[in-house]
C-alpha cells in the first residue's frame, strides 16, 4: 500500500521512518505543499499524509479521489484546511492527530511571552553587538499578573498549569470548562470579562467558523493597553489588521505569535533571498514589540516522536477497518 507524504521536512522524516519500519506500506515523501498543482504526485496512492498548510480543497480532493485515494492522514491536530463535506461525498476519510505533545505547545507560548516581556530578543542582538546596555529592557513581574486563557482543551490546561506555577491569577473562557483547570483554581468568566481584566491574553482554541478573528477590533478595545498577546493555536483567531492598527495606537502592549492567518505561503520555507510579498506580515516584523515565531511551537523530540505513532496508528486502524478514534466529521 502507497502513502504520499506531503510537505515532508528533514526534521520529521527520520520519526515517520521510524514509525513505519517494518511496515506493509511504501512511503513516497515530496517536499511540496498538497495543493491542486501536486495532486497528481499521489496519483495510485491509497493514502496521503498531509500537514497543516496543506490546502485540501474540493478541486484537491476530487483529484486524489480520481487518483485512488481513500483516507486523508493529517499529521496535526487542526483540520480547517480541509473541506470536510467534500471529503465525505467523495467517501475519503480523514483522521488527524489530536495531541502529540500539549506541554510543547503551552511551553512554547511561556517562550513567546517570557522573551516578550523581558526582552530577550532585543538583549540577544545588543550583546551581539558588543552592547551591554539595558536601557529600555525594563520587563515586568509575572507574580501576581492576571493571565486570560482563551480555550482550556489539553494544550491551554497546560499553560494554565505554567502560569499558575508562575503566582498568576489565571482566568479563562472556554465553553466546555475543563475540571483539572478548576481544580488549579483557574476561574471561568464571560469572554468579556476576561479581555477587559487580563494582563496577559494566550489563544489556545481551534479555528472554527465562530472563532475566526475572535480577536479584532472590537474585541482589542475591551483589552488593557498594557496587554500582551500570546497566539500559538491559529492564525485566523486573529485579525492582522485590527490588531496592527491596535499596536501602532498603543491599545496593545505586546504580540507574540507563532501562527499567522496567511501564513501557508510563507512558513515552513526558507524565504532569506527572496522578496516577502506579504505586506502585513512584513509590518508586523517592523514593531519592536513584536516577536514572530514561524509555527515552531509544536517542534520537539517527543512531539515528532508522537506525531509519527499516531499516524502510523490512525493508519493501520484504517487498513484493518476498525473504528477510526481520530476520524474527523
Amino acid at each position: 500500500m502507497n502513502i504520499a507524504i506531503f510537505s515532508r521536512r528533514h526534521y520529521e522524516q527520520e520519526s515517520l521512518q521510524q514509525a513505519f519500519t517494518n511496515s506493509p506500506y511504501q512511503l513516497h515523501f515530496f517536499d511540496v505543499h498538497l495543493n491542486t498543482s501536486h495532486a497528481a504526485l499521489a496519483k495510485g496512492c491509497d493514502i496521503v499524509c498531509a500537514f497543516v498548510n496543506d490546502i485540501l480543497d474540493a478541486h484537491t480532493l476530487s483529484l486524489l479521489a480520481a487518483g485512488g485515494t481513500r483516507l486523508i492522514a493529517l499529521r496535526c491536530a487542526g483540520y480547517n484546511n480541509v473541506d470536510l463535506p467534500t471529503a465525505h461525498q467523495l467517501g475519503i476519510k480523514v483522521v488527524r492527530v489530536p495531541a502529540y505533545s500539549p506541554y510543547a505547545v503551552a511551553e512554547h507560548a511561556c517562550a513567546l511571552l517570557l522573551s516578550l516581556n523581558r526582552h530577550i530578543h532585543k538583549a540577544y542582538n545588543r550583546v551581539r553587538d558588543s552592547n551591554f546596555s539595558i536601557e529600555g529592557l525594563v520587563g515586568f513581574d509575572l507574580h501576581n499578573k492576571i493571565v486570560g486563557v482563551i480555550g482550556t482543551g489539553e494544550i491551554g490546561s497546560v499553560f494554565c498549569q505554567i502560569m499558575a506555577g508562575f503566582g498568576c491569577h489565571v482566568l479563562a473562557f472556554d465553553p466546555h470548562p475543563n475540571p483539572h483547570c478548576r481544580e488549579l483554581g483557574v476561574d471561568y468568566v464571560s469572554l468579556e470579562h476576561l479581555l477587559t481584566h487580563a494582563d496577559i491574553i494566550s489563544l489556545h482554541c481551534p479555528l472554527t467558523p465562530a472563532t475566526k478573528h475572535l480577536i479584532n477590533a472590537d474585541t482589542l478595545a475591551l483589552c488593557k493597553a498594557s496587554a500582551v498577546l500570546i497566539n500559538t493555536s491559529r492564525g485566523g483567531l486573529i485579525d492582522t489588521q485590527a490588531v496592527i492598527s491596535a499596536l501602532k495606537r498603543g491599545q496593545l502592549a505586546a504580540l507574540g505569535i507563532d501562527v499567522y492567518e496567511e501564513e501557508a505561503t510563507v512558513f515552513f520555507e526558507d524565504q532569506s533571498n527572496t522578496v516577502v510579498t506579504d505586506d502585513i506580515l512584513m509590518r508586523l516584523t517592523t514593531f519592536p514589540n513584536v516577536l514572530i515565531t514561524g509555527h515552531q511551537a509544536f517542534l520537539t523530540h517527543e512531539a515528532l516522536h508522537n506525531i509519527a505513532q499516531t499516524t502510523r496508528s490512525n493508519i493501520d486502524t484504517y487498513v484493518a477497518n476498525k473504528p477510526l478514534v481520530n476520524e474527523v466529521f
